[in-house]
């Protein structure tokens, strides 16, 4: 009986860890499969850009209507701390025209967002920024996309490789348990 109780007590000692990574990977888990089906605000910030859809592609742009004041630190961030190459938005470069906030955030926001994982997180600057399904790009100024290739791996298969590695992970610590 003592030894019964004993095993009861380590078991439930183990299922807690697990527990808790089966609860990350949930929330990890379902908020990308949420942010693949969120419904983006339609907005256009350079003039209205192609409007061709490609499954999956977005962009992250600039949202009309929002301080100016907080504009211009969101865009002082990405283009400084946040590393983006804003070369294109200087005055030589082929998406300086329109000379806008709002078009050159857009252009720079979106470059962050590409290169740091086209998410939602990536695409939030304050609460300046939001994502589009309509391509920004016009003229020579071409933004940058999320256009899944066929050498990245999909959704699904990096939810299974994901949950796959948990599993040995589990597997691992219940061998060393006992």
């Amino acid at each position: 009986m003592e030894r019964r109780s004993q095993d009861l007590r380590s078991t439930g000692t183990l299922l807690l860890p697990i527990m808790f990574m089966v609860q990350v990977v949930h929330l990890l888990v379902s908020t990308t499969e949420a942010a693949d089906y969120a419904i983006p605000v339609t907005s256009f910030s350079p003039p209205e850009g192609n409007t061709t859809f490609l499954d999956g592609t977005t962009w992250c742009i600039a949202k009309p209507g929002v301080s100016q004041v907080d504009l211009q630190i969101a865009l002082d961030w990405a283009c400084g701390l946040g590393s983006t190459d804003c070369r294109p938005i200087r005055s030589d470069g082929p998406c300086f025209k329109p000379d806008t906030l709002l078009s050159h955030a857009s252009y720079a926001f979106n470059s962050y967002y590409q290169v740091n994982g086209n998410n939602d997180v990536a695409c939030t600057f304050g609460g300046t920024a939001t994502l589009t399904r309509n391509n920004p790009s016009y003229g020579k100024c071409i933004y940058a996309s999320s256009r899944p290739d066929s050498s990245s791996p999909s959704l699904s298969h990096n939810t299974t490789f994901l949950w796959l590695q948990i599993l040995c992970l589990i597997l691992l610590v219940v061998r060393n348990w006992n």
